[in-house]
């Protein structure tokens, strides 16, 4: 069953008219806590084992909340919103990058969208900088999958790769599947620059890419795993450290609660529903058995914590700051 069917148009719509947005006065959502003139630190950095973690953001994506649970009652998924405290009309989404330090090199994982997609992201490199992380340190980048908020980010102005000196990594079957000839006269009108803007990306100047499989290693101690369905080739990063493990799910789950709490509702932006449904459900009980911390790329900031078991379904709990 492929559900992949967001609309750009619908999604820049929304960003251009966002500021004139009004929540009801009836209803408290948690997007009324506002920013601060002066902003929020846009990065967090932690332990895992012996190896130094840093969530780094790319900034925001606000896109049409009736995308979340398009498989379910939109009664139901109404509902489920507001007893989140969240709106229903907007999913106000973050965009939460990993950089994983060990002794030996600095993983990036994914690269945001730079100036190409929404206006609210694009800050990867300025909140990298801000974090004290050096664009020239990056050794390895590895691209969970090709989504505009995900790839688009990986060239200049001048279309070259913002990193020429690190190994690029993506899966084969992602790579194969946005590289196969003629896919943009498949896909409907509106994902058609979604397809022109991962060719583009992968065909950038300055990056050679490795390609992945289930397993692969891209420095000890991080490696690579399928997780199907939000793409047909996505894949998720494991980190292991001192007994320790952490998996940055990419967009395996893209909502902190409904992904956990109903993990068989997809979004629009799912490709392959059965598919995504199967994996999350997967993953979802290898990080409670295991108890593996979890990264969600787009979880509210910072992103990480644990998954519990609720029940037949799950929850998810935020990791405890240490100050």
């Amino acid at each position: 069953m492929s559900v992949f069917r967001p609309s750009r148009r619908d999604i820049l719509s929304l960003a251009a008219t966002a500021p004139a947005l009004a929540l009801p006065a009836t209803k408290a959502h948690a997007q009324t806590l506002g920013a601060p003139a002066s902003g929020n630190p846009a990065h967090f950095r932690f332990q895992l084992g012996d190896v130094t973690l840093t969530v780094v953001s790319d900034g925001r994506l606000e896109v049409p909340a009736n995308g979340l649970g398009i498989n379910a009652d939109p009664a139901e998924v109404t509902a489920f919103l507001e007893s989140y405290f969240l709106s229903t009309q907007t999913n106000y989404s973050h965009t939460n990058h990993l950089v994983i330090e060990t002794t030996d090199a600095t993983v990036l994982v994914d690269v945001g969208s730079g100036n190409r997609f929404l206006p609210t992201a694009g800050r990867l490199m300025d909140n990298l900088a801000s974090a004290g992380i050096d664009a020239g340190d990056i050794t390895h980048v590895v691209i969970t999958h090709a989504h505009p908020d995900h790839i688009w980010g990986i060239r200049d102005d001048f279309d070259e790769a913002l990193f020429p000196d690190a190994a690029y990594y993506i899966g084969g079957t992602e790579r194969d599947y946005w590289l196969q000839d003629g896919l943009v006269n498949t896909v409907p009108t509106d994902m058609q620059q979604f397809v022109v803007g991962a060719v583009n990306s992968l065909n950038v100047e300055g990056a050679d890419w490795t390609t992945m499989a289930d397993g692969t290693e891209i420095v000890p101690g991080v490696r690579v795993i399928d997780t199907p369905g939000h793409t047909l080739g996505h894949m998720s990063v494991v980190i292991e450290s001192g007994g320790k493990q952490l998996i940055a799910l990419g967009d395996s789950m893209n909502h902190a609660w409904m992904s956990t709490a109903r993990p068989e509702w997809v979004s629009n932006f799912d490709m392959d529903a059965d598919l995504t449904v199967s994996t999350r459900k997967r993953l979802l009980d290898m990080a409670a058995t295991d108890r593996m911390a979890v990264l969600g790329y787009h979880f509210p900031f910072p992103g990480v914590g644990h998954i519990a078991r609720d029940g037949d379904a799950y929850r998810f709990v935020p990791a405890l700051w240490q100050w």
